[in-house]
């Protein structure tokens, strides 16, 4: 099986998720080709074939002109999986490219189970196998679900494409959004609170604890869908993306989403009364307990 995996480029620079991409297609023992609208100045490490569009006359959001060149690719490659990052690019373009080419659409994709992708359902809680009635799939990608152990250190065999569509889109930049509150990616200890703190009412216990270590608090996404914590403080892939020296996850089972947000911290001790919740599989340090008993301890201990 081929696979036609869709690099991107954002204000001028590859995206480090193309290594997702080609950790994905390793799972599902897929030969794989790169697209990218992008540089020759700066490409992916990879062994194999890169068809390369210029970034300078195609530009890095054109969603017509992107789907007409990655369908060229596909009509002469014949892949039966085209894959994107699960990102507003991969949002937009995947269902044009569905649609281009008759075939069946797979999002999110958290994991791969025998050859069938995985994807989250019940808002996170649970996962299901998902098999396509085409042949041909189209995916995007869940953030952080798939990596690499190291980057390739071969250069890809470019192949340049280029098609006379010039769409009927104007991309004029990137505009960030205003941030209010606190600043999690700057915060070098943050104590967050999942499902697991029971009620609105234990989010006092996970502040004393932020407070204790000279941190800030923050909370996984069920904690802030429910109001009990507000929205600039919540930390995966729909939140903010954090890297502290220490991330102390109370009551957080460690659904991916969560995990691509808070992966990239140096030391992670989670606390959670299951031992087999994922979350323990990053931590450094897991403690099997009832956090609305062992937190208020450990917090007196620290403030003494």
């Amino acid at each position: 099986m081929k696979a036609l995996l869709i690099a991107e480029y954002r204000d001028g620079k590859l995206l480090d998720s193309v290594y997702e991409l080609i950790a994905f297609a390793e799972q599902m023992g897929a030969e794989s080709s790169l697209f990218l609208v992008g540089s020759g100045e700066a490409l992916p490490g990879f062994n194999g074939d890169l068809y390369l569009a210029d970034i300078a006359r195609h530009g890095e959001f054109n969603p017509e002109v992107h789907k007409e060149l990655i369908l060229g690719v596909a009509k002469q490659l014949q892949p039966g999986l085209v894959v994107f990052s699960h990102s507003s690019y991969g949002w937009d373009l995947a269902p044009r490219v569905a649609f281009g080419l008759k075939a069946a659409q797979i999002s999110e994709v958290v994991a791969v189970v025998d050859g069938v992708p995985v994807v989250p359902v019940c808002n996170g809680k649970m996962r299901r196998e998902v098999k396509a009635k085409t042949e041909l799939r189209v995916m995007t990608l869940q953030a952080g679900a798939f990596g690499l152990p190291e980057i390739p250190a071969t250069a890809p065999q470019v192949i340049p494409i280029d098609t006379s569509l010039s769409g009927r889109i104007s991309f004029d930049g990137y505009e960030e959004a205003e941030k209010g509150g606190v600043d999690l990616s700057k915060a070098e200890i943050i104590v967050s609170a999942g499902r697991g703190i029971g009620k609105p009412e234990n989010v006092a216990i996970i502040r004393d604890l932020a407070k204790a270590l000279g941190g800030e608090y923050g909370a996984s996404r069920p904690v802030v869908d429910a109001e009990w914590v507000e929205h600039n403080r919540q930390v995966g892939t729909t939140g903010q993306s954090v890297s502290p020296k220490l991330y102390v996850a109370c009551g957080i089972s460690g659904a991916i989403q969560h995990l691509a947000g808070m992966k990239r911290s140096e030391f992670v001790v989670a606390i959670n009364t299951d031992k087999d919740a994922p979350i323990g599989e990053i931590a450094d340090v897991l403690v099997v307990a009832d956090l609305k008993q062992f937190v208020p301890v450990l917090t007196e201990k620290l403030q003494k």
